[in-house]
């Protein structure tokens, strides 16, 4: 066990929000690095559930036009490894992007498993690195956005685009996937 505790931003926020929403869950820190950032538990310690937690800054794009800007909430930007998606043994991964004009933080939930099929049906099979955009709009909507052309951006801020593989917003604060597999 390493002797320095720490835990990022990400996570803490993670933390800080099952905490608050969730008062009879524990949030546990692994004291080593398996690609699990945060076990949850029920009151009694029988049912766990595993987080791998990312973060990103707020992204969202000032080259855009402002009425694009004025309807998102935040854009984040991660890399990827696909074996590392394909591989982790963790239950959830969790996307933390927080809003710095609307102070506001925004969770994407969602099992690896379809996180990997979703972005290998977006961006195709990845040699390296997959570059992920994920938008979150004032609406409640959460899309995949890198490589998006303009046309269909300002559709999604109208909230008039369609894409089922692009649309995350089934995972956005997704938290009844866990409260499922604590019960």
């Amino acid at each position: 066990m390493k002797p320095l505790f720490t835990v990022h931003a990400g996570e803490y926020l993670v933390g800080s929000h099952i905490e608050a929403h969730y008062p009879k869950w524990n949030v546990w820190v692994p004291s080593k690095d398996t690609g699990v950032d945060l076990l949850v538990t029920n009151a009694r310690n029988t049912r766990t559930v595993s987080l791998q937690v990312k973060f990103s800054k707020d992204f969202t794009p000032t080259h855009r036009t402002d009425f694009l800007q004025m309807k998102l909430m935040a854009t984040g930007w991660w890399t990827h490894q696909e074996e590392k998606i394909r591989k982790s043994r963790a239950d959830f991964w969790v996307f933390v992007l927080p809003s710095f004009t609307e102070h506001q933080t925004c969770f994407i939930v969602i099992p690896p498993a379809e996180l990997l099929r979703r972005l290998r049906r977006i961006h195709g099979k990845a040699e390296k690195r997959i570059h992920s955009y994920l938008s979150v709009t004032k609406s409640k909507r959460c899309w995949e956005t890198r490589g998006l052309p303009n046309a269909d951006q300002e559709l999604l801020a109208f909230d008039r685009f369609t894409n089922k593989d692009r649309d995350f917003t089934p995972f956005l604060d997704g938290w009844e996937q866990v409260e499922r597999r604590m019960k």
